[in-house]
């Protein structure tokens, strides 16, 4: 049986931490005595209220009975952060229609940074603030569920992805215990806070630095000013930006390894060493392809090809230029950079680089055994084995996730948009994105989107968050048979 006081405990905890969120946003409006002050204080008591209502006390001896509840936990926290995210939105007028609000609450918990609004800096700073935390918070994804949980389930023990053994494997910090989440949520507000008085330093005022350090972290997106970072012209922000994007896409655990100067831990990881390939090469080859084109000076180019490659392989999905007229072979690659996706243990959204990782070594070994087809070779990373079943569960989850996009992306045109912004637009939103090349690109919102695809594009931003088969498994008939 499914043990409702559990999943209940754990969704009011989250609730309860959302609305002291709020309650600091309010703060902020009404310090600067803006208009808004009130809904947010409103909208806080909401949420701390409702909180407090499905609180249910536990006794001793209840616990997890299965994994049943800790799915049912970690959709239900998402979708209780997106749907009481929407009141700031809705009481203090900025947005009439609950489908817009629930839209852009789902984006910033889901850090896809997708966005409704035109230009953000022409609303009050409470809500700027409220858009951007919505943002910090998902990007603490199943560290702050795994916070709101562990003390009530004692231990979770679901693998999602497989970042779990991943981390195993590399002699990394377990997971599960309760000092390493605390250690990673460190790592994670000094980062937050380094990078907000790297742009202080360079001449953002405190407000703005803070917004876009909150989304940065999270691999969010999410800009204070119209038209992301198009304003900020100074290449000194947008390389302290640049590089606080590569670290967000790292697993936090590597940057606490790099604080106690325990470099053999991070050189001797695979997939961190791919992932660093990675932005290097496409660092070089949109840099390559912008000068070829002639389109930038050589530092310019330098400076916004490593820009927009670490933004959009780490899925924060910054923009600084319209990259739709870079021309057809630059935006190709940004759209095959949507699929890499950070490392596992950090915020970023996609298909993450493990993933590519396992995969490519299993096609090495499968061409190895075309030539001995007797010949047992396992998939190593870092030097352990990973188990059949858990390489097999990683290609199931490829080919899932492939699918999606391309029904997406049929879904899409039927709206009437054309090809390539119909397979964009369902990568950017399944990898948690944001902006991709077509209509949806730079310079655009998806205020335009009908109603319906709203709400599909949700689903599919909680979808891609929640790493696919987490959600769907709710919707199978044996999730609910004892």
């Amino acid at each position: 049986m499914v043990n409702f006081r559990i999943i209940t405990r754990a969704i009011s905890i989250a609730l309860i931490a959302e609305g002291f969120f709020m309650l600091s946003c309010s703060a902020v409006s009404f310090i600067l005595k803006e208009s808004v002050a009130g809904s947010l204080l409103l909208s806080s008591i909401i949420t701390l209220v409702s909180g407090i209502l499905v609180f249910s006390p536990l006794r001793y001896e209840e616990k997890l009975s299965g994994y049943k509840e800790g799915y049912i936990i970690i959709a239900g926290i998402w979708l209780s952060l997106s749907l009481l995210g929407t009141l700031p939105w809705m009481l203090s007028g900025t947005m009439e229609s609950f489908t817009d609000a629930f839209f852009e609450s789902m984006s910033g918990f889901t850090t896809t940074g997708a966005s409704i609004l035109t230009d953000p800096g022409i609303l009050p700073k409470g809500l700027v603030l409220w858009r951007s935390l919505s943002q910090w918070i998902g990007g603490l994804g199943f560290i702050l569920i795994s916070l709101s949980v562990l003390p009530v389930v004692k231990s979770i023990n679901i693998q999602l992805t497989i970042s779990d053994f991943a981390a195993q494997a590399s002699g990394r910090i377990h997971p599960r215990t309760g000092e390493t989440f605390k250690m990673l949520i460190s790592v994670y507000v000094i980062l937050t806070l380094a990078e907000t008085v790297m742009l202080i330093a360079g001449g953002l005022n405190i407000f703005d630095a803070l917004c876009i350090s909150f989304s940065t972290l999270s691999t969010g997106g999410f800009s204070p000013f119209r038209d992301s970072l198009a304003g900020t012209g100074s290449p000194y922000i947008l390389g302290v930006i640049t590089i606080f994007m590569f670290l967000a896409g790292t697993n936090l655990s590597l940057i606490y390894f790099a604080y106690k100067r325990d470099f053999r831990k991070i050189s001797s990881g695979n997939e961190f060493r791919l992932y660093v390939i990675l932005c290097l090469v496409f660092i070089l080859t949109v840099f390559l392809g912008l000068r070829v084109k002639n389109i930038y000076p050589a530092g310019k180019s330098l400076i916004l090809g490593a820009f927009q490659a670490v933004s959009t392989i780490s899925t924060t999905g910054f923009y600084h230029a319209d990259y739709n007229l870079w021309g057809g072979f630059l935006t190709l690659i940004i759209f095959f950079l949507m699929f890499t996706g950070g490392t596992s243990g950090s915020a970023g959204g996609s298909l993450k680089i493990i993933r590519i990782l396992v995969a490519g070594i299993n096609a090495g070994n499968e061409m190895k055994r075309l030539v001995h087809p007797e010949a047992l070779v396992p998939v190593r990373v870092d030097g352990k084995v990973i188990p059949g079943g858990l390489v097999y569960n990683l290609l199931v989850f490829i080919i899932l996730y492939l699918m999606v996009v391309c029904v997406s992306a049929f879904a899409v045109s039927l709206m009437g948009y054309d090809l390539v912004t119909a397979f964009s637009t369902s990568a950017a939103m399944l990898g948690n994105i944001g902006p991709a090349p077509g209509t949806f690109g730079p310079g655009s919102t998806y205020s335009a989107l009908p109603a319906g695809g709203k709400w599909f594009f949700s689903f599919i931003m909680l979808l891609g968050r929640l790493e696919i088969l987490s959600v769907l498994v709710l919707f199978t008939g044996n999730f609910y048979k004892k």
